[in-house]
């Protein structure tokens, strides 16, 4: 990836800072509502299922299936913007990296890669699972 490529730095906050800090180690995590069990994203404080600061976060398996999809071919460039549904269940809004965009389904099995921004920090995108 070129430099003019590169991903866009993400701005962080208070709430993501520890999302962030773990994907700088290779690490996905998801925020885990105490009360009823459940994962979210985007992570923060208060769970959306109870409305309670009863958080934790938890290291995500990486492991997904392509929820939807959209491919931006401009000048040179080309992009994939993706909605990740996470075996843990909540979706994600990330891209897809390494892979031929015209073969993308939707329900596809991907796995997180991690990508450096222009200023170093690591953001997880999806590649596809190898088949066979």
């Amino acid at each position: 990836m070129t430099e003019s490529r590169l991903p866009t730095s993400p701005e962080m906050t208070e709430e993501t800072a520890t999302f962030w800090q773990a994907a700088n180690e290779g690490r996905l995590l998801v925020k885990h509502c105490l009360g009823s069990g459940r994962a979210f994203h985007p992570p923060r404080n208060i769970s959306p299922f109870t409305g309670l600061a009863e958080t934790e976060w938890r290291d995500a398996s990486g492991t997904g299936v392509i929820y939807s999809f959209s491919v931006m071919r401009r000048h040179e460039a080309e992009h994939c913007i993706a909605y990740v549904q996470l075996s843990e269940g909540p979706i994600i809004l990330s891209a897809l990296t390494d892979c031929n965009f015209d073969r993308v389904e939707i329900g596809q099995l991907v796995r997180v890669v991690f990508v450096p921004t222009a200023n170093g920090q690591m953001v997880p995108m999806f590649t596809p699972e190898a088949e066979g």
